[in-house]
C-alpha cells in the first residue's frame, strides 16, 4: 500500500510528489493523460514557488532554462507606448517545470504512471482505494486529487464546486513561432475597443506564447483558436506586415472562472491546486497558488504519517490553505477587473500573466 497516491501530474501533483518522495515516503502518481504535454499554460513562478523548488532541489536546473528578466513592450493602437522591466519572478513555460520534476521524481525512484484514469473511490479508518477506469484498484493511507479544474477526484468526493464562470471564451492562446520578431522583449499591443493580442518568447524555445481577444465572424460569433485567426488578429494590432506566424503546437481557448471548492479534505482525500480554486489569469497566481498548496499538503501528510495518532493534524491543511485560496480568488478578480481596464487607455503598463505587485500571502 503507498502512503500516498496523487491523481493529476501537473506543477501541483509533482510538486506534493517530490516533496513526500523526499521525506521518505511511498508516493504513487496517476495521470489520465497518454503523455506529458509540452505547452507553455502557466508561465511565471513567483518568489515563494521558487523557495519551493530549491528545496525541492530542481531551482538551478528551473533557473538556467528560464528569464529572470522580463521587459513588456506595450503598443496601443500599433505604436510603441513603454518599456516596463519586471524582476523577482522566473518566466518559464509550464512543460518545462514539469519535466524537471518529473525527472527529480524520477531520480528518486517514482514514475508518472500514464494512461491511469481515477473511476472510483472508497475509503475508512485505515486507507482510500482507488478504482481506476481499467478495473485497477490502488490502495494508499491517503488520496491527493491534483487533477485540475474539471477534477475527478473533486467528483467523486461530491465536494461542491462553487463561484460562477463565463460561458463565451475570453481569450484564445497556444504557442506559436514569429520568424524576425524581437525575442527581448514580451509585446503586448491594445486598441481602445479593449481587444489586443500578447506574444511572450518562451524562455529555452523559439516559440511565443501567444494570448489574445477572440476573433468575431460577420455575425459577431466568436471564432475558435487557429492559427489563421491568430495571424488575422496579429495583423489588425501589430502593423507588422512582414511577421508570419509559423508552426503552432498549442491552439486553445481561455474563459473567465472564479470557483473554489466548498472544503479541501474529506476523509483521507484531499484537494489541491486547480482541482480546489480557479482564478482569473491575472497576477499569474494559479500555478503558483497550487505549488503553494503542495508544500502545504506535504508537511501535513508527512506529519500524519509520522505521528501516532496523527490524523488528527489533518485538518491542518484545510484550516491553512482554503482562506489563501479565497484571498486569491478575490485578488485576482480584482487583478483582472484593473487589466481590462488599463488596456483601453494610452500609457498605462498592463501585465498578463506576470504582475509585479505583491500577490496574498500564500499564494
Amino acid at each position: 500500500m503507498a502512503d500516498v497516491l496523487i491523481a493529476g501530474s501537473g506543477p501541483t501533483g509533482l510538486t506534493l510528489a517530490c516533496d513526500l518522495a523526499l521525506r521518505g515516503f511511498a508516493v504513487r502518481v496517476i495521470d489520465r493523460r497518454t503523455a506529458p504535454h509540452r505547452e507553455s499554460r502557466g508561465k511565471g513562478l513567483l518568489p515563494g514557488s521558487l523557495d519551493v523548488f530549491r528545496e525541492l532541489g530542481v531551482l538551478d536546473t528551473l533557473a538556467a532554462i528560464g528569464s529572470r528578466s522580463v521587459v513588456l513592450r506595450k503598443y496601443f493602437g500599433g505604436e510603441h507606448i513603454n518599456d516596463t522591466p519586471t524582476t523577482g519572478g522566473l518566466l518559464i513555460g509550464q512543460w518545462q517545470i514539469e519535466a524537471a520534476l518529473r525527472d527529480r521524481l524520477a531520480g528518486l525512484g517514482v514514475r508518472v504512471e500514464y494512461g491511469s484514469e481515477l473511476a472510483g473511490i472508497t475509503q475508512d479508518e485505515s486507507g482510500v482505494r482507488a478504482e481506476l477506469a481499467d478495473g485497477t484498484v490502488i490502495g494508499a493511507r491517503h488520496l491527493a486529487g491534483c487533477d485540475g479544474g474539471h477534477s475527478t477526484t473533486r467528483k467523486l468526493l461530491g465536494i461542491p464546486f462553487e463561484g460562477s464562470g463565463q460561458e463565451e471564451p475570453a481569450m484564445v492562446i497556444g504557442d506559436v513561432r514569429a520568424p524576425g520578431l524581437s525575442r527581448d522583449v514580451w509585446h503586448q499591443w491594445f486598441s481602445s475597443d479593449g481587444t489586443g493580442i500578447l506574444l511572450c518568447p518562451m524562455p529555452g524555445t523559439d516559440s511565443f506564447q501567444l494570448q489574445a481577444s477572440p476573433e468575431q465572424d460577420e455575425h459577431g460569433e466568436l471564432l475558435p483558436p487557429s492559427l489563421e485567426s491568430f495571424q488575422r488578429i496579429f495583423d489588425r494590432h501589430a502593423a507588422m506586415p512582414g511577421i508570419r506566424l509559423v508552426d503552432p503546437t498549442w491552439l486553445s481557448s481561455w474563459r473567465v472562472n472564479v470557483r473554489m471548492a466548498t472544503r479541501m479534505r474529506e476523509g483521507r482525500a484531499f484537494l489541491a491546486g486547480d482541482a480546489a480554486h480557479v482564478q482569473p489569469i491575472a497576477g499569474g497566481l494559479g500555478m503558483n497558488t497550487g505549488i503553494q498548496d503542495a508544500a502545504a499538503l506535504g508537511r501535513t501528510l508527512a506529519a500524519a504519517l509520522t505521528t501516532p495518532g496523527g490524523d488528527e493534524v489533518l485538518d491542518a491543511y484545510e484550516s491553512e490553505r482554503l482562506p489563501v485560496a479565497a484571498d486569491v480568488l478575490a485578488d485576482t478578480a480584482e487583478r483582472y477587473k484593473r487589466v481590462m481596464e488599463a488596456v483601453r487607455t494610452p500609457g498605462r503598463g498592463t501585465e498578463v500573466g506576470l504582475d509585479r505587485s505583491e500577490p496574498p500571502a500564500g499564494a
